[in-house]
């Protein structure tokens, strides 16, 4: 029996999967506190512990041991760029689309108050783009200085703007004491993505320089290595479950919903064009996999920001309990975020916070059509993706995972017929990940992507 071990240091539980890859079997899974503040061993240990003991696993040996990571917060970054629907939001993208949390976007010139702001979040990562290839480089220059001139911030500054601009940039940075990184733009062209790179680039500083920042270099003295952000995991095995590999068929366009203590990630695996005729398109090009992470939608850690995003009154009507009750269980979830609920009206409080994050998320990830009215007659512009047409909507993270009914968290995410323009799945099979394999999954892709396909199909479940 070959197996492999595959671990999820989260924000909230560290969690340990085993998988048969003879068999291409799940033969168990554990999790644990997330004992980040400590030693993240810790948590590790407890959760490997429970593995051993549930699957009666004594001292086994492992070909692979790896895993992914959004312990401390996650990957925090900043994106910077020139135009706020543009250059910035194609910094963005390729940020979320590395398994980033996006803490903030900027455009134009940066002022010294922005600087200052910057300062204070402490990001991990900056991402600094701006102008297209032989386009504006005034800004980005400007951009550069301002950041370099700033002793406070330490973050490494990954460059992904205009090509005649960027070794300037560069060295700008690098004279004031920045660890540099000069990629390829994000926006080469009006329109024209190039992610990948500036993606690429990102993963390269998490696994040089983050994993040692956030404590995670004590995990590495037992494990391969930590690879990839979590998000960047789950969107790994995401793209894998909808296209396939190498003969073996995937499931088609999917979303996959994950709802966590801290953020709400939505995954979209389509090409998102328009479904109804007469409809076009703006705005920048959908990439197929796309990911959106939403900091104000969580369970535990961002549960005061959820009320305040989704008001008070929404929660009463969603759980049927009082303002009082909420407001406990808030105020509980955020001070206590490794706290079950068990008794009824907290499994209640939590399922109605559960399902408006769901709903909320996935409004804010799919595309929308205005209606435009002209001397001709009306128009029906798409921004974003449509993916009403969707095969397949997976749940995951604890909340829905251990719910015993969670098709009613789930429905959030699905179209309403009084919101006909919001372009939400209409009809879709749900899944859920109710062995919590998703993220171990995507590790498994790295080095055996046809058994991760395998059992993924084999283990997420169908509700009805």
């Amino acid at each position: 029996m070959e197996l492999a071990l595959l671990i999820d240091f989260g924000s909230t539980y560290t969690k340990v999967a085993a998988v048969d890859l003879d068999e291409e079997i799940i033969v168990g899974t554990a999790r644990a506190f997330s004992t980040v503040e400590t030693n993240i061993m810790e948590g590790f240990s407890k959760a490997l512990r429970e593995l051993e003991h549930s699957t009666g696993l004594s001292s086994p040996v492992y070909k692979y041991k790896t895993a992914c990571s959004s312990a401390a917060g996650g990957l925090r970054m900043v994106a910077i760029g020139l135009v706020p629907d543009l250059t910035v939001e194609a910094a963005k993208r390729a940020a979320l689309g590395a398994g980033a949390r996006v803490i903030d976007v900027f455009a134009h010139e940066l002022t010294k108050a922005e600087v200052g702001k910057i300062e204070q979040m402490n990001p991990d990562i900056i991402l600094l783009a701006g102008g297209t290839d032989g386009g504006n480089k005034e800004v980005i220059t400007h951009n550069a200085r301002q950041l370099a001139g700033s002793a406070m911030l330490k973050a490494p500054v990954v460059v992904a703007g205009n090509k005649t601009a960027a070794e300037d940039v560069g060295a700008i940075l690098t004279g004031g004491g920045k660890d540099v990184r000069i990629t390829d733009n994000v926006m080469p062209e009006l329109n024209v993505l190039n992610i990948d790179p500036t993606r690429n680039a990102i993963r390269e500083l998490f696994l040089q320089r983050i994993v040692a920042a956030k404590g995670l270099k004590k995990a590495e003295e037992f494990i391969d290595g930590v690879l990839m952000p979590t998000p960047t995991a789950v969107l790994q095995a995401s793209e894998l479950l909808a296209r396939g590999h190498k003969g073996e068929p995937g499931l088609g366009d999917l979303i996959v919903v994950d709802v966590g203590g801290a953020t709400t990630d939505v995954h979209s695996l389509a090409s998102g064009e328009p479904t109804k005729a007469g409809v076009s398109m703006k705005g920048l090009p959908e990439p197929f996999a796309k990911r959106t992470v939403e900091g104000d939608l969580g369970m535990r850690y961002s549960a005061h920001a959820l009320l305040e995003t989704a008001g008070l009154p929404r929660l009463v009507k969603s759980s049927g309990l009082g303002e009082t009750d909420i407001l406990n269980h808030i105020a509980n979830a955020g001070s206590n975020p490794e706290v079950l609920s068990t008794d009824g009206p907290s499994r209640q409080i939590d399922t109605a916070v559960a399902y408006v994050a769901v709903n909320i998320a996935v409004e804010r990830h799919v595309g929308k059509i205005e209606v435009l009215y002209t001397p001709f007659g009306a128009s029906y512009i798409q921004t974003g993706k449509d993916l009403t047409q969707v095969n397949f909507l997976i749940g995951t993270g604890g909340v829905i995972v251990y719910h015993e009914n969670p098709l009613v968290i789930m429905k959030g995410a699905l179209f309403d017929e009084n919101r006909p323009t919001v372009l939400k799945p209409m009809k879709p099979k749900v899944l859920i990940d109710r062995e919590y394999i998703l993220a171990a999954m995507g590790l498994l892709a790295e080095v055996n992507p046809l058994t991760s396909l395998r059992i993924m199909k084999k283990y997420l479940a169908e509700i009805v």
